[in-house]
C-alpha cells in the first residue's frame, strides 16, 4: 500500500490524479497518466479495495472517481506499519518463551535446538548454506565480531553457493556500511548478484535456509558472548518466515556503489526536489538546467542509490545523510 504515495508507480500516479482531479473517470485519468483504460480500471478497483479511493457507480461505463483525503491514506499506512511492529513484538516474545523452555529441557520444544560456542554456531551456519537448494534469506545486525578471515570464508563459500543458482537475500542493519571490515565483503557479495536491502533497525539476527532450517542468534542471558537457536519446520519457524517476507518489503534496495560518498550540491537539490515529488520538467525549470541534463543526473543517483523509483531514492538519501 505505500506505493500510493509513490508518484512514479501507476498506482501512485493515479491515486495523485485523483487527488488534484476530483471526480474523474477512468478514461480521463488514463489519458492523462499515459496509461491504458483497462490498467487503470484495474489500479482503480485496487485502491477502491483499500479504501483509497470511491466511485460514484461501479457498473457504470461513465462512473467517476473520487480519492480518499491524504490524510486519511498516511494515517491508515501508519496503522498497518503499527500492526506489523506488533506482530513483530508477538513473534519476539514467543521466540523468547521457547528460548527459555529450550534452556531448561530441549525436549519440550522438538523443532528448536540450542547450540552454543563459536565453532559449532560456524559449523552450523555452513551447514545451513551448503544444503540449500532455493535461496538463503539473512537478517544480518550488529554486533559484527567476525574476523578479516572469517568473512573472505564466508564469500568464498556464498560464491560457490550462488554459482550453483542459491539466491541469497540480506536485510542488513544501516550500521552495517560503517564498519570496516564486514562491509567491504557485504559490497563484493552485491555486486556478485546478492541481493541485499537496509533497514534503520531490523529486530533480529536471523538465517532462513529454504523452508527447512532457520537460525536465529541471540544474546546469551548467563554469560558473555552469543547463542544460537535451531527452528526447524514449525509454526515458529513459518512465523519467522513470514517477519522476513514482512521486513524485506519495507527495506530499501541497496547497491554497492555510492555507498559512504558525498554528493555534491547540485544532486543534493535534484534529490530534495525529487523527495517533494517534483518531475524532471519542474526539476529543470527550478534549477535552470536542460531536462536531459536533470534525466541523466537523476538516472545516475538512482544507479548510486540502488533504488528503482523516486520514493525509494528518497528514502535511502534520507539514510545515508544526503538531504
Amino acid at each position: 500500500m505505500h506505493d500510493v504515495l509513490d508518484p512514479d508507480s501507476d498506482r501512485g500516479r493515479v491515486y495523485r490524479l485523483l487527488v488534484s482531479h476530483p471526480h474523474e473517470s477512468a478514461a480521463r485519468l488514463a489519458a492523462r497518466a499515459g496509461l491504458s483504460e483497462t490498467d487503470v480500471r484495474t489500479v482503480l478497483e485496487e485502491l477502491a479495495d483499500e479504501n483509497v479511493v470511491v466511485t460514484t457507480a461501479s457498473e457504470a461505463a461513465d462512473a467517476s472517481w473520487e480519492a480518499a483525503p491524504p490524510t486519511q491514506v498516511v494515517e491508515a499506512l501508519l496503522q498497518r506499519d503499527d500492526a506489523l511492529r506488533t506482530a513483530l513484538r508477538q513473534t519476539g516474545t514467543e521466540l523468547e518463551r521457547l528460548y527459555r523452555s529450550a534452556r531448561r529441557d530441549a525436549g519440550h520444544y522438538s523443532a528448536l535446538e540450542v547450540v552454543e560456542g563459536p565453532a559449532r554456531m560456524l559449523a552450523v551456519s555452513r551447514q545451513l548454506q551448503k544444503a540449500a537448494r532455493q535461496q538463503i534469506r539473512v537478517i544480518d545486525v550488529p554486533p559484527y565480531s567476525g574476523t578479516a578471515d572469517h568473512y573472505l570464508t564466508q564469500e568464498t563459500l556464498q560464491r560457490e553457493r550462488m554459482a550453483a543458482g542459491v539466491v541469497y537475500r540480506a536485510i542488513y542493519h544501516g550500521s552495517a556500511f560503517d564498519d570496516p571490515i564486514a562491509w567491504p565483503n557485504m559490497a563484493r557479495m552485491i555486486e556478485a548478484g546478492e541481493q541485499a536491502r537496509t533497514l534503520d533497525d531490523p529486530p533480529m539476527k536471523l538465517a532462513i535456509c529454504d523452508s527447512d532450517l532457520a537460525v536465529v542468534t541471540l544474546a546469551a542471558d548467563d554469560h558473555s558472548g552469543v547463542m544460537s537457536l535451531l527452528i526447524r519446520p514449525s509454526s515458529l519457524f513459518q512465523a519467522l518466515s513470514n517477519v522476513f517476507e514482512s521486513l524485506w518489503r519495507l527495506a530499501v534496495p541497496v547497491s554497492a556503489a555510492g555507498i559512504g560518498t558525498q554528493i555534491d550540491a547540485r544532486d543534493r537539490q535534484i534529490l530534495t526536489l525529487m523527495a517533494s515529488g517534483a518531475t524532471d520538467d519542474a526539476i529543470a525549470r527550478h534549477l535552470g538546467v536542460g531536462r536531459r541534463t536533470v534525466v541523466r543526473r537523476v538516472s545516475s543517483l538512482l544507479n548510486r542509490l540502488g533504488a528503482t523509483t523516486r520514493f525509494q531514492a528518497g528514502v535511502q538519501a534520507a539514510r545515508r545523510g544526503w538531504l
